[in-house]
């Protein structure tokens, strides 16, 4: 049979921070068909730029994005009525418990509300593959190539619907159009059956995939044989986690057949898959040259302390540019579109920006007493840090200058604190490298006090209502100041090295029986180019429960803190929360920031509660919409909706 599709597939390549915008319209006088999308190499290779078009979307990694969205990490006041609510997104509504099965939020199964048709991507893949010999030019190495690259991206489908409804419908071939009815109506697969399924493409894909990208100008960003292994170490340790193996919520969630969705008890045998996995990911990324980003810019670097410097080493790992960043295993193929919600005002004229960049990114005190102290270890958990008075104002001293302005009235939680907070965080009395001022003297000061932090009768919408930026997602070289902003253009990360070494030791950690040298190791190579002690070493030293380290469980709580310090605002916490089952945990309390519209310091640091968010157990895993399940009589919707 012949299919007939009218194939406008649109993609986007970012190059070298620029776009190239490829259109593949192949519709001869508005009738296209497959025979002429697949008759010589140069359409076959249009329709594959249009096989990747939904995966580049979603990498994107923003505010359709949960993982970024919900978190804890950052709160963004989209409240009706807000001059300056200007992200037309649901993503950062789903704490307000909007979610209904009736019109679901982020609809990714059918495509609708912020999400995408995620199957319908799937479906171009298989025209893909059944019409790639078909191409009479196309020659056989590249042939190859392109098949494991529309097997990844098939995989990379089907493993983001996973972690969004947990078993779903495998759609492995697409089915005659002409077919029986009853044909269509098809069943969830088991949990174990998706992941494994995805794990089988990801397998078929890695041995034809490039090692390396050598024509970075036009291909960076198609898949290598490193971001193949990245994905599948991340799906087996997902498969491991405790939201999918052996979950007791799910115990008695199943088909219509009677058959469990998911496994009844935990195997422990998938967390030594999910770690050989991440060790062959980590080796094979390295041996292609990957390795953390050390290096200090020097780019409008005058004249800056060392403590500076190691801040801007920090920051540079997440935005510096793809080709010159040996740390990135997968970037967002456009550039980060919000630095103007993530910096505060540090000038005049950058308030007189903010209908624009409204600066109201906005991260709770939950988040920011997250960061360890400078010891390595939790603020409640240093013996030598005063966490009980953690609340009280004191100024600015000659120890931390390089972060805090000297005299400056701010709280002693802000003080003496790790590499990373700095970096990451930026807060009221804050230094701030960068923003067009080159010299470390000459740096400005946050200044996040009261109505005169902004301007205008709408000034309390702009005032960032907790008093805390994602400092992490400004480039230092990005301008908002008189005139125009200037952004220094950059892409969030989607799997980094650091984030990689992370995954191994959290999955190795759970393979053995007690915790191993080569555990502490990879967490080690995190804290070392973060500035910190090893692990054992800071809680032998500074903790209360010096031996923490030494008990696997305890140092899984380790672990799982280090990942979300090490990978906040980078839309990576909010998968590893739900994977951990922690997100219910985490969003039970509220979110609260400082009294930000008072400007003397003692009624300034007053918490005060912004929100109040909502998640159950329901929430882990997104509702099929109703329609679908009514359609489809052997479709059975997800637990508790």
């Amino acid at each position: 049979m012949k299919y007939h599709y009218k194939l406008i597939c649109v993609t986007i390549l970012c190059i070298a921070g620029m776009s190239c915008k490829k259109y593949l319209d192949v519709v001869p006088n508005n009738v296209g068909t497959l025979d002429y999308a697949f008759s010589n190499r140069n359409e076959a290779e249009n329709y594959l730029f249009g096989c990747y078009n939904t995966y580049q979307t979603l990498i994107r990694g923003t505010v359709n994005n949960p993982g970024f969205t919900t978190t804890a990490e950052i709160y963004y006041p989209n409240l009706e009525g807000n001059p300056f609510n200007k992200i037309p997104s649901t993503g950062f509504s789903l704490i307000r418990n909007i979610q209904n099965s009736g019109s679901p939020v982020l609809d990714f199964w059918n495509g609708g509300n912020g999400g995408q048709n995620i199957y319908q991507a799937i479906r171009r893949c298989n025209i893909m593959l059944e019409n790639i010999d078909k191409p009479i030019d196309l020659n056989e190495p590249e042939k190859r190539r392109w098949i494991a690259e529309v097997k990844f991206l098939k995989a990379f489908y089907h493993y983001y619907m996973i972690r969004f409804y947990g078993p779903i419908v495998l759609a492995k071939v697409n089915r005659p159009i002409d077919g029986p009815i009853e044909d269509t109506k098809v069943k969830r697969a088991t949990v174990d059956e998706s992941f494994d399924y995805v794990t089988s493409l990801l397998d078929e894909a890695i041995p034809d995939l490039p090692p390396v990208i050598t024509n970075r100008i036009n291909e960076l960003g198609r898949i290598t044989t490193a971001m193949a292994m990245a994905v599948k170490a991340e799906v087996l340790t997902t498969q491991a986690s405790p939201l999918f193996n052996g979950n007791p919520d799910y115990a008695v969630f199943k088909d219509k057949d009677g058959r469990n969705l998911f496994s009844t008890t935990a195997d422990p045998a998938k967390w030594e898959k999910a770690a050989a996995a991440c060790k062959a990911a980590i080796v094979e990324f390295e041996l292609r040259g990957g390795k953390l980003y050390t290096e200090v810019p020097t780019n409008q670097v005058e004249s800056a302390s060392d403590e500076i410097k190691k801040l801007l080493t920090l920051q540079s790992a997440v935005t510096q540019k793809w080709e010159q960043n040996p740390e990135l295993v997968i970037a967002s193929q456009f550039d980060f579109d919000y630095q103007g919600y993530a910096m505060p005002k540090l000038t005049t004229a950058a308030v007189a920006q903010s209908n624009d960049h409204p600066s109201n990114f906005s991260v709770p005190i939950s988040t920011a007493e997250l960061f360890y102290t400078k010891n390595g270890v939790p603020v409640n958990e240093d013996k030598t840090w005063d966490y009980a008075n953690r609340n009280t104002i004191k100024a600015g001293d000659d120890a931390n200058k390089h972060y805090i302005k000297l005299g400056y009235e701010t709280v002693k939680s802000h003080f003496d604190r790790e590499p990373r907070f700095y970096a990451d965080i930026a807060f009221d009395g804050a230094i701030w490298f960068g923003n067009d001022k080159r010299k470390e003297e000459e740096a400005y000061v946050v200044q996040g006090r009261g109505p005169a932090a902004v301007s205008g009768p709408k000034s309390l919408f702009a005032t960032n209502v907790t008093g805390y930026w994602p400092k992490k997602l400004a480039n230092y070289l990005t301008v908002m100041d008189v005139g125009s902003p200037k952004f220094e253009g950059f892409r969030l990360p989607v799997i980094r090295l650091s984030g990689l070494y992370l995954l191994y030791a959290e999955a190795l950690n759970e393979s053995l029986p007690a915790p191993s040298e080569e555990v502490y190791m990879y967490i080690d190579k995190v804290r070392q180019r973060a500035g910190l002690q090893g692990v054992r070493q800071s809680w032998e030293t500074y903790a209360k429960d010096a031996t923490a380290p030494s008990d696997k469980n305890k140092l899984r709580a380790i672990i799982h803190r280090e990942r979300r310090i090490e990978l906040c605002f980078e839309g990576q916490t909010g998968w590893d929360l739900r994977r951990w089952k922690e997100l219910q945990d985490v969003l039970s309390r509220p979110f609260q920031g400082w009294t930000v519209s008072q400007a003397n310091a003692v009624e300034y640091y007053r918490p005060q509660t912004v929100a109040i968010p909502v998640f159950g157990v329901k929430d882990y895993l997104w509702p099929i919409k109703n329609s679908e399940v009514v359609i489809n009589e052997n479709l059975v919707q997800n637990p508790f909706w």
